[in-house]
Protein backbone atom coordinates (compact mmCIF):
# COMPACT_ATOMS: atom_id res chain seq x y z
CA UNK A 1 0.00 0.00 0.00
CA UNK A 2 1.20 3.35 -1.06
CA UNK A 3 1.05 6.90 1.04
CA UNK A 4 -1.59 7.63 -1.63
CA UNK A 5 -3.57 4.67 -0.60
CA UNK A 6 -3.69 4.93 2.81
CA UNK A 7 -4.64 8.20 2.40
CA UNK A 8 -7.63 7.36 -0.07
CA UNK A 9 -8.51 5.05 3.13
CA UNK A 10 -9.14 7.32 5.10
CA UNK A 11 -11.08 9.77 3.28
CA UNK A 12 -13.41 6.69 2.60
CA UNK A 13 -13.15 5.68 6.81
CA UNK A 14 -14.05 9.49 6.99
CA UNK A 15 -17.19 8.89 4.28
CA UNK A 16 -18.35 5.56 6.20
CA UNK A 17 -18.59 7.07 9.17
CA UNK A 18 -20.62 10.46 7.86
CA UNK A 19 -22.98 8.09 6.55
CA UNK A 20 -23.74 5.90 9.28
CA UNK A 21 -24.65 8.67 11.73
CA UNK A 22 -26.03 10.89 9.41
CA UNK A 23 -28.24 10.31 6.34
CA UNK A 24 -29.16 13.62 5.98
CA UNK A 25 -26.14 14.96 5.65
CA UNK A 26 -25.00 12.01 3.99
CA UNK A 27 -27.23 12.86 1.32
CA UNK A 28 -26.52 16.25 1.39
CA UNK A 29 -22.84 15.76 0.87
CA UNK A 30 -23.42 13.05 -2.04
CA UNK A 31 -24.98 16.65 -3.92
CA UNK A 32 -21.71 18.61 -3.70
CA UNK A 33 -19.48 18.55 -7.00
CA UNK A 34 -17.03 15.68 -6.35
CA UNK A 35 -14.20 17.46 -5.91
CA UNK A 36 -15.80 18.85 -2.05
CA UNK A 37 -17.25 15.53 -0.83
CA UNK A 38 -13.60 14.49 0.72
CA UNK A 39 -13.02 17.64 2.63
CA UNK A 40 -16.55 17.81 4.13
CA UNK A 41 -16.91 13.93 5.06
CA UNK A 42 -13.70 14.86 6.93
CA UNK A 43 -14.75 17.49 8.78
CA UNK A 44 -18.21 16.01 9.89
CA UNK A 45 -16.26 12.56 10.56
CA UNK A 46 -13.57 14.10 12.59
CA UNK A 47 -16.10 16.70 14.74
CA UNK A 48 -18.07 13.38 15.09
CA UNK A 49 -15.55 11.02 16.55
CA UNK A 50 -14.97 14.29 19.23
CA UNK A 51 -18.13 14.51 20.30
CA UNK A 52 -18.66 10.60 20.68
CA UNK A 53 -16.09 10.90 23.24
CA UNK A 54 -17.45 12.84 25.32
CA UNK A 55 -21.22 11.92 24.67
CA UNK A 56 -20.72 8.17 23.95
CA UNK A 57 -17.43 6.71 25.92
CA UNK A 58 -19.25 6.62 29.43
CA UNK A 59 -17.00 3.51 30.70
CA UNK A 60 -14.18 5.40 30.04
CA UNK A 61 -11.90 8.38 31.23
CA UNK A 62 -13.16 11.12 28.72
CA UNK A 63 -11.29 13.89 29.90
CA UNK A 64 -7.95 11.55 28.94
CA UNK A 65 -9.28 10.31 25.49
CA UNK A 66 -10.50 14.00 24.46
CA UNK A 67 -6.86 15.18 25.87
CA UNK A 68 -5.08 12.49 23.53
CA UNK A 69 -7.30 13.33 20.60
CA UNK A 70 -6.30 17.16 20.51
CA UNK A 71 -2.45 16.27 20.51
CA UNK A 72 -2.80 13.95 18.54
CA UNK A 73 -4.72 16.84 16.12
CA UNK A 74 -2.01 19.08 16.77
CA UNK A 75 0.45 16.67 16.41
CA UNK A 76 -0.58 15.43 13.21
CA UNK A 77 -0.99 18.56 11.69
CA UNK A 78 2.43 19.48 12.42
CA UNK A 79 3.95 15.77 11.23
CA UNK A 80 1.37 16.16 7.99
CA UNK A 81 0.45 12.07 8.93
CA UNK A 82 -1.47 10.39 11.90
CA UNK A 83 -2.32 6.51 12.08
CA UNK A 84 -5.90 7.71 13.31
CA UNK A 85 -7.24 7.75 10.07
CA UNK A 86 -10.25 10.30 11.02
CA UNK A 87 -7.30 12.45 12.04
CA UNK A 88 -5.30 12.02 9.28
CA UNK A 89 -8.20 12.84 6.65
CA UNK A 90 -9.08 15.91 9.24
CA UNK A 91 -5.28 17.37 8.90
CA UNK A 92 -4.82 16.67 4.87
CA UNK A 93 -8.37 18.96 4.56
CA UNK A 94 -7.29 21.68 7.73
CA UNK A 95 -4.28 21.97 6.05
CA UNK A 96 -5.15 22.19 2.00
CA UNK A 97 -8.07 24.95 3.09
CA UNK A 98 -6.18 26.80 5.80
CA UNK A 99 -8.23 25.55 8.47
CA UNK A 100 -6.50 27.47 11.19
CA UNK A 101 -6.01 26.26 14.87
CA UNK A 102 -8.42 28.73 16.18
CA UNK A 103 -11.06 27.00 14.78
CA UNK A 104 -9.61 23.87 15.72
CA UNK A 105 -9.46 24.48 19.75
CA UNK A 106 -12.59 26.46 19.68
CA UNK A 107 -14.50 23.75 18.60
CA UNK A 108 -12.60 21.03 21.13
CA UNK A 109 -13.19 23.80 23.54
CA UNK A 110 -16.47 23.64 23.57
CA UNK A 111 -16.06 19.68 23.57
CA UNK A 112 -14.50 19.67 26.70
CA UNK A 113 -17.00 22.05 28.10
CA UNK A 114 -19.49 19.02 27.56
CA UNK A 115 -17.52 16.89 29.98
CA UNK A 116 -18.05 19.62 33.08
CA UNK A 117 -21.34 21.47 32.58
CA UNK A 118 -24.91 20.09 32.88
CA UNK A 119 -26.52 23.51 32.20
CA UNK A 120 -25.36 27.06 30.61
CA UNK A 121 -25.78 30.65 31.46
CA UNK A 122 -26.18 32.99 28.31
CA UNK A 123 -22.94 33.86 27.63
CA UNK A 124 -21.44 30.45 28.33
CA UNK A 125 -24.23 29.31 26.16
CA UNK A 126 -23.57 31.89 22.77
CA UNK A 127 -19.80 30.69 23.64
CA UNK A 128 -20.74 27.01 23.12
CA UNK A 129 -23.36 27.00 20.38
CA UNK A 130 -19.89 29.10 18.54
CA UNK A 131 -17.16 26.55 19.67
CA UNK A 132 -19.85 23.58 19.08
CA UNK A 133 -21.63 24.71 15.86
CA UNK A 134 -20.67 28.11 14.28
CA UNK A 135 -16.59 27.37 13.80
CA UNK A 136 -17.77 23.96 12.04
CA UNK A 137 -20.17 25.99 9.67
CA UNK A 138 -16.34 28.26 9.14
CA UNK A 139 -14.67 24.84 8.68
CA UNK A 140 -16.67 24.10 5.64
CA UNK A 141 -16.85 27.64 4.35
CA UNK A 142 -13.14 27.13 3.86
CA UNK A 143 -13.22 24.37 1.96
CA UNK A 144 -16.42 26.06 0.01
CA UNK A 145 -14.61 29.32 -1.32
CA UNK A 146 -11.00 27.03 -1.97
CA UNK A 147 -9.18 30.43 0.00
CA UNK A 148 -10.93 33.40 -1.50
CA UNK A 149 -10.35 35.35 1.52
CA UNK A 150 -12.99 37.84 -0.08
CA UNK A 151 -15.55 35.02 -0.48
CA UNK A 152 -15.38 33.75 2.93
CA UNK A 153 -15.48 37.27 4.60
CA UNK A 154 -18.62 38.21 2.80
CA UNK A 155 -20.16 34.80 3.97
CA UNK A 156 -19.08 34.48 6.86
CA UNK A 157 -21.42 35.46 9.01
CA UNK A 158 -24.15 33.44 7.02
CA UNK A 159 -22.14 30.33 7.46
CA UNK A 160 -21.99 30.59 11.46
CA UNK A 161 -26.05 31.25 12.14
CA UNK A 162 -26.38 28.38 9.72
CA UNK A 163 -24.42 26.05 12.42
CA UNK A 164 -26.23 27.97 15.26
CA UNK A 165 -30.11 26.97 13.91
CA UNK A 166 -29.26 23.25 12.80
CA UNK A 167 -27.37 23.16 16.89
CA UNK A 168 -30.70 24.53 18.48
CA UNK A 169 -32.87 22.46 16.70
CA UNK A 170 -30.85 19.39 17.66
CA UNK A 171 -31.02 20.49 21.26
CA UNK A 172 -34.65 20.90 21.13
CA UNK A 173 -34.96 17.66 19.62
CA UNK A 174 -32.73 15.74 21.65
CA UNK A 175 -34.28 17.34 24.94
CA UNK A 176 -35.02 13.84 26.52
CA UNK A 177 -32.00 11.75 25.48
CA UNK A 178 -29.77 15.09 26.47
CA UNK A 179 -31.39 15.14 30.20
CA UNK A 180 -32.36 11.05 30.33
CA UNK A 181 -28.64 9.90 29.04
CA UNK A 182 -26.19 12.62 29.59
CA UNK A 183 -27.76 14.83 32.11
CA UNK A 184 -27.53 18.19 30.31
CA UNK A 185 -30.29 20.84 29.55
CA UNK A 186 -28.92 23.09 26.18
CA UNK A 187 -31.52 26.13 26.90
CA UNK A 188 -30.04 29.37 28.07
CA UNK A 189 -30.39 29.95 31.80
CA UNK A 190 -32.34 26.85 32.69
CA UNK A 191 -30.43 25.16 35.11
CA UNK A 192 -33.11 22.53 35.89
CA UNK A 193 -35.65 19.82 34.47
CA UNK A 194 -38.47 21.62 36.24
CA UNK A 195 -37.42 25.06 34.59
CA UNK A 196 -38.29 23.49 30.67
CA UNK A 197 -41.43 24.98 29.70
CA UNK A 198 -42.65 26.11 26.81
CA UNK A 199 -42.05 29.95 27.07
CA UNK A 200 -38.16 28.31 27.14
CA UNK A 201 -38.88 26.92 23.70
CA UNK A 202 -40.71 29.65 22.42
CA UNK A 203 -38.10 31.85 22.67
CA UNK A 204 -34.78 29.60 21.31
CA UNK A 205 -37.22 28.85 18.48
CA UNK A 206 -37.03 32.81 17.86
CA UNK A 207 -33.62 32.51 17.68
CA UNK A 208 -33.37 29.97 15.28
CA UNK A 209 -36.29 31.14 12.53
CA UNK A 210 -34.64 34.40 12.71
CA UNK A 211 -30.68 32.35 12.43
CA UNK A 212 -32.69 30.20 9.40
CA UNK A 213 -33.61 33.51 7.28
CA UNK A 214 -29.88 34.92 7.74
CA UNK A 215 -28.30 32.35 6.63
CA UNK A 216 -30.54 31.43 3.30
CA UNK A 217 -28.83 34.62 2.28
CA UNK A 218 -25.66 33.15 2.46
CA UNK A 219 -26.55 29.96 0.96
CA UNK A 220 -28.06 31.57 -2.41
CA UNK A 221 -24.34 33.15 -2.66
CA UNK A 222 -22.64 29.33 -2.18
CA UNK A 223 -20.84 28.29 -5.07
CA UNK A 224 -22.94 26.36 -7.18
CA UNK A 225 -20.82 23.13 -6.70
CA UNK A 226 -22.13 23.22 -2.97
CA UNK A 227 -25.33 24.90 -3.32
CA UNK A 228 -27.80 21.80 -3.75
CA UNK A 229 -26.11 20.45 -1.27
CA UNK A 230 -26.45 22.71 2.05
CA UNK A 231 -30.06 24.09 0.69
CA UNK A 232 -30.79 20.75 0.97
CA UNK A 233 -29.35 20.57 4.44
CA UNK A 234 -31.54 23.46 5.03
CA UNK A 235 -34.68 22.50 4.28
CA UNK A 236 -34.06 18.95 6.34
CA UNK A 237 -33.44 20.91 9.13
CA UNK A 238 -36.25 23.49 8.69
CA UNK A 239 -38.83 20.83 8.23
CA UNK A 240 -37.18 19.40 11.31
CA UNK A 241 -37.58 22.81 13.30
CA UNK A 242 -41.41 23.52 11.85
CA UNK A 243 -42.50 20.18 13.23
CA UNK A 244 -40.79 20.70 16.40
CA UNK A 245 -42.39 24.18 16.79
CA UNK A 246 -46.02 22.16 16.31
CA UNK A 247 -45.15 20.53 19.77
CA UNK A 248 -45.33 20.95 23.14
CA UNK A 249 -42.01 20.80 25.52
CA UNK A 250 -43.82 17.25 27.12
CA UNK A 251 -44.11 16.38 23.80
CA UNK A 252 -40.31 16.13 23.43
CA UNK A 253 -39.42 15.29 26.72
CA UNK A 254 -41.68 11.62 25.56
CA UNK A 255 -39.98 11.43 22.15
CA UNK A 256 -37.50 11.89 19.54
CA UNK A 257 -39.14 13.87 16.65
CA UNK A 258 -38.00 12.56 13.07
CA UNK A 259 -38.09 13.07 9.29
CA UNK A 260 -39.16 9.52 7.83
CA UNK A 261 -36.53 8.73 4.75
CA UNK A 262 -39.16 8.90 2.40
CA UNK A 263 -40.28 13.27 3.48
CA UNK A 264 -36.36 13.29 3.25
CA UNK A 265 -36.23 12.28 -0.52
CA UNK A 266 -39.44 14.66 -0.96
CA UNK A 267 -37.58 17.29 0.54
CA UNK A 268 -34.33 17.25 -1.78
CA UNK A 269 -36.00 16.52 -4.73
CA UNK A 270 -37.76 19.70 -3.79
CA UNK A 271 -34.83 21.30 -3.23
CA UNK A 272 -33.14 20.16 -6.54
CA UNK A 273 -36.21 21.86 -8.33
CA UNK A 274 -35.64 25.06 -6.35
CA UNK A 275 -31.90 25.14 -7.09
CA UNK A 276 -32.55 24.85 -10.51
CA UNK A 277 -34.87 27.46 -10.70
CA UNK A 278 -32.82 29.68 -8.76
CA UNK A 279 -30.07 29.46 -11.58
CA UNK A 280 -32.27 30.47 -14.46
CA UNK A 281 -33.01 33.18 -12.79
CA UNK A 282 -29.78 34.55 -11.36
CA UNK A 283 -27.09 33.21 -12.77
Amino acid sequence: MTMQDFNKTCFNISKYITNAYSTSFGWGIRAFSPEYRNAIYSIYAYVRLADEIVDTFHDYDKKTLLREFRLETYNSIDKGISTNPVINAFQKTAKEYNIGLDLINSFLDSMEQDLFNSFYNRIEYDNYIYGSAEVVGLMCLKVFVKGNIKNYNQLLEPAKKLGSAFQKVNFLRDIKSDLDERRRIYLPGVESKLLINDYNKKLLEQEIEKEFQEALVGIKRLPIGVRLGVYSAYMYYYRLFKKIKKLKVKDLLNRRVRISNFRKILLLAKTIINVNIAKLIFE
